[in-house]
């Protein structure tokens, strides 16, 4: 890979999903659209998704090999993540809980609102709520183990999950850390580093050693002469090069790998 290549990007519908899309999807059909997958090159081992809800996500966890993060574009009111749980607990508790349903309330409930971003490392039990347009970051490994899931009728995986969930209470949002003007570090673990990037005019970023990911969350623009608007996804190869971004109000996830 030598130039800069637009993402190819599938939509999943979802019976939590949201007929609302725009402006990071058409979806002239109002279907129940849950995600939005951007695959990259086999030179990233990172998954970058658009998430929206409806209704509850289920209560899950994900083993070693899935550890995400997600940063929230639109929240309605009300609107609220589940992340860790609220007291520690026994494997025996998260069992009996998560067969009864309790376990909905033993969550630590946080607000989320437009900017916030939450990381959720593997074996972090967690739930996404309704009401909310969020990027997801993560390792691509597609394993979700369900521990609660409404009475929806899909199948649950308690045995699982509760053998690779932590089972301590877990910090919530993270804060945004500006790192140059315009610049924002959202979150950082061996798996992945993701900043926030603003522009209004033009920037130019430094050579990095990986591949990069660009997904533009507002505005338009171009990545190093590839144009962009609101919910395209712009995979930039490693080089000796800076790369120029230009943009109009725009604002982009930056993701790599570290």
């Amino acid at each position: 890979m030598k130039s800069p290549v637009r993402l190819a990007s599938t939509a999943y519908e979802k019976v939590w999903g949201s007929p609302h899309t725009e402006p990071w999807h058409r979806n002239p059909e109002r279907r129940k659209i849950g995600e939005i997958w951007f695959p990259a090159s086999d030179s990233v081992s990172i998954l970058v998704k658009i998430l929206f809800t409806t209704d509850n996500l289920s209560v899950q966890v994900h083993p070693e090999g899935k550890t995400e993060m997600w940063h929230i574009l639109r929240a309605e009111p009300g609107a609220r993540i589940a992340l860790g749980v609220r007291e520690t607990l026994t494997r025996e508790r998260l069992r009996e809980t998560s067969r009864s349903g309790e376990i909905v309330e033993l969550l630590n409930w946080i607000p989320a609102r437009a900017g916030d971003t939450f990381f959720a490392p593997a074996g972090q039990i967690h739930a996404i709520g309704a009401g909310l347009t969020l990027c997801e970051v993560q390792q691509p490994l597609d394993v979700t183990y369900r521990l609660y899931d409404y009475d929806r009728g899909r199948a649950l995986h308690i045995e699982e999950g509760v053998a690779v969930s932590s089972l301590e209470p877990h910090a919530g949002a993270r804060e945004a850390q500006s790192i140059a003007e315009g610049r924002e570090l959202l979150a950082e673990c061996k798996h992945f580093r993701t900043e926030r990037l603003r522009v209004n005019g033009s920037v130019l970023l430094a050579p990095r050693a990986r591949n990069a990911i660009f997904v533009a969350m507002t505005g338009e623009g171009d990545v190093a002469g590839l144009p962009f608007r609101a919910g395209d996804a712009i995979e930039v190869p490693a080089g000796a090069e800076p790369v120029r971004i230009s943009g109009v109000h725009a604002t982009l996830i930056v993701t790599t790998v570290p």
